[in-house]
């Protein structure tokens, strides 16, 4: 993934996004302390949401490659990492109106769609 982030800037790796996790208390609470408070943008009941990360996670849905369509739109919200599953496929993490997970994903995450990109500084 090169390109996408600004010079000095870069896609985080699955690995780096673990080392988020952790230094925010697990992924089973990441989500909430990464969401934006409230239901300005997510659905409710927005669970968990503190972004005391500073993150201010957005539920920006995906973008359906097949289609063009947009999905889960204030339900979800899905930013890539840099590090490959396989061939057509890449980590990602996923966040949810419904509760503060942090889920880690790869399957039917397939290159060709739309998701976030959140890039961190080197």
């Amino acid at each position: 993934m090169q390109g996408v982030c600004p010079a000095g800037w870069h896609v985080p790796s699955d690995a780096e996004w673990i080392i988020i996790e952790t230094y925010l208390g697990g992924s089973s609470v990441t989500g909430g302390k990464m969401k934006e408070i409230g239901t300005t943008h997510w659905n409710s009941p927005n669970t968990g949401a503190t972004n005391e990360s500073g993150f201010l996670a957005l539920p920006g849905g995906y973008r359906c490659y097949y289609y063009g369509s947009f999905y889960n739109l204030g339900t979800n919200g899905y930013w890539w990492s840099a590090t490959e599953y396989s061939g057509s496929k890449a980590w990602l993490r996923k966040l949810t109106y419904n509760n503060d997970d942090a889920y880690r994903e790869w399957n039917g995450n397939y290159k060709s769609y739309g998701f976030s990109v959140r890039c961190i500084k080197d």
